[in-house]
């Protein structure tokens, strides 16, 4: 006799329950916080939108990303994952992280989801710690999300969208609270702060900039010290792993070679009289038919090719440090000069092919993809070259149709000129010069950031369209800031407003025949008893309030800062 199991109910049980109900309150609360959104960014949401579809059809378009030269020597580094002598390699170390779903789709998605959080960051940090009206807190993010060589840019395998996505989260949690920071979270800000030295070799001075920033707002020595302290860390530990492979404790060994090619468009030995060791570093070439910088770098006319076995070691780099010292304490003239030359090329109404054809095709959307290069060749198995090696399959971009021909258009016509940046920095400058009894007041953090973006490369190497595009939500925000409500700037504003406003009031009247009282304004009758302040001010969907009352409604914080 066989015994049957008794049959299990067919009841639902707890168990099989217990997810489903939660889902309710779950998508009641995802419903409120999306009312939440539209009711109080609406616009800012309608304008996010297209911003990402432009990206989705960049990735749809050139599949699955964008080449640059640079791109392969990172990708390299990753594969043989070492760190490379010429740039500091903390993008290699990120793709090494994602190089197990061998996937460029999945860096280039990211990278342009880091484009989009910097513009949330722009307009977040203008509405909710300036209370800037919606329009203008918008229109602050429209560069970064909507700039055609931005999204090319976050495009590419690059590091720059990364090193830009760190830089404005930093600058966000600095200014975020009207009281300040705390010390854990200035510790947080120096450790994005070291993340961002090690991603590009810009990041380190900047670190200078927060410094002093923080000691102009007077911030206690704990948070500085914090700031300085976590920033310090990674760049110490990058500098150690670096000594271990290259002998030497720095960042790379490439920055007296840079800084030589700088100085190399103006430099004479005649004035600069070189010790002996530094003599080869020397040209005939007159200086107004030598070739733009960066030929004493990566071409064979360089004298530092005569240093065995490469440029990029630490003898020869001390070498070309010194000389460039030496040139720029014998001419300084000319060293300013340079460096201004090149600032000055940031702020032009059309972009250039600089530095040259190729190089510049490179920052475009193209009709094919930039092949491999030579010095990526390797025998790695079935792969013939680091770029197929990191994806196991197939590097080259894949250009398809229509998707490609569409966002070649849109950067073809919609991108921000220099002149537009440069307007942005002077408006954000002339708010500061206002506020000049609070040495510029906020705005002096991100509009420092901004202007030295394009003056450090242009001091340290050359100049290149690549080093702008980041700069310019800084200087966005720095324009925000400075004329923002309870500042020089905005008090300012809503005086030009108020006399524009008050001049359009009057209207003149025509005296009548026969009375003797000379043209009034065509006021309500009293009206000239009563002072202006106390005159009421009608707000759309909030009602009739004294002016200056306080209205901490959606609807009047919408309003441009003069609240008319």
């Amino acid at each position: 006799m066989r015994v049957v199991p008794e049959a299990t109910s067919r009841a639902p049980s707890a168990r099989r329950a217990w997810p489903v109900r939660p889902s309710g309150p779950r998508a009641a609360g995802l419903r409120s916080l999306a009312a939440r959104v539209w009711s109080g960014h609406r616009l800012f949401v309608i304008v996010l939108v297209p911003a990402v579809l432009l990206r989705a059809d960049a990735e749809l378009g050139y599949r699955w990303q964008a080449w640059f030269n640079d791109s392969f020597e990172y990708v390299a580094n990753t594969v043989h994952f070492s760190l490379d002598p010429t740039r500091v390699s903390g993008y290699s170390v990120w793709l090494k992280i994602l190089q197990p779903f061998h996937s460029y789709a999945l860096i280039t998605i990211l990278q342009h989801l880091m484009g989009l959080a910097v513009g949330v960051m722009v307009y977040a940090l203008a509405r909710h710690r300036y209370l800037a009206p919606a329009w203008l807190a918008t229109l602050a993010a429209v560069p970064v999300l909507y700039d055609g060589f931005e999204i090319q840019l976050e495009h590419l395998i690059l590091s720059d969208a990364l090193f830009l996505l760190v830089l404005m989260l930093a600058t966000t949690l600095l200014l975020w609270d009207p009281a300040g920071p705390s010390t854990r979270r200035c510790a947080a800000i120096g450790a994005l702060l070291g993340l961002g030295a090690v991603l590009r070799s810009i990041g380190l001075p900047l670190l200078a900039v927060f410094a002093v920033y923080m000691i102009i707002r007077r911030f206690g020595w704990r948070k500085i010290a914090a700031t300085v302290v976590f920033c310090l860390l990674p760049v110490f530990t990058y500098a150690g792993i670096f000594d271990l492979e290259h002998g030497q404790f720095a960042m790379s060994n490439a920055t007296g070679v840079f800084l030589y090619s700088r100085v190399m468009t103006f430099a004479e030995c005649s004035k600069i009289h070189p010790p002996a060791d530094e003599l080869f570093l020397c040209t005939t070439v007159p200086p107004d038919r030598r070739p733009i910088a960066q030929a004493y770098i990566w071409t064979p006319q360089s004298p530092l090719d005569r240093m065995p076995p490469t440029k990029f070691s630490p003898v020869p780099n001390q070498l070309a440090e010194d000389f460039a010292i030496r040139a720029i304490e014998a001419q300084p003239l000319g060293y300013a000069r340079a460096v201004w030359d090149d600032t000055w090329m940031v702020f032009g109404w059309k972009r250039i092919l600089f530095p040259q054809a190729a190089t510049y095709d490179e920052y475009l959307f193209g009709n094919h993809s930039l092949p491999v290069p030579v010095w990526d060749r390797a025998h790695l198995g079935p792969y013939t070259s680091y770029a197929a090696a990191y994806v196991q399959g197939n590097p080259l971009t894949q250009v398809v149709n229509p998707f490609a021909i569409t966002i070649r258009i849109w950067q073809r016509y919609v991108w921000l000129p220099g002149t537009i940046y440069g307007l942005i920095l002077l408006a954000g400058l002339g708010g500061m010069v206002l506020a000049w009894r609070r040495v510029g007041g906020e705005a002096l953090l991100p509009w420092t950031v901004s202007f030295a973006m394009v003056v450090i490369p242009a001091a340290t190497a050359e100049f290149d369209y690549r080093y702008v595009l980041p700069a310019v939500p800084f200087a966005c925000l720095a324009a925000v800031i400075a004329f923002s409500r309870g500042t020089a700037g905005g008090d300012l504003l809503r005086r030009l407003a108020a006399g524009i406003g008050g001049r359009r009031e009057v209207a003149v009247v025509p005296e009548t025949p026969g009375s003797a009282e000379s043209p009034r304004s065509a006021e309500t009758p009293g009206s000239a008893e009563t002072p202006r302040s106390a005159e009421p001010v009608t707000v759309p969907g909030a009602g009739t309030s004294p002016a200056g009352a306080v209205d901490a409604s959606d609807d009047e914080r919408d309003l441009p800062a003069d609240g008319t």
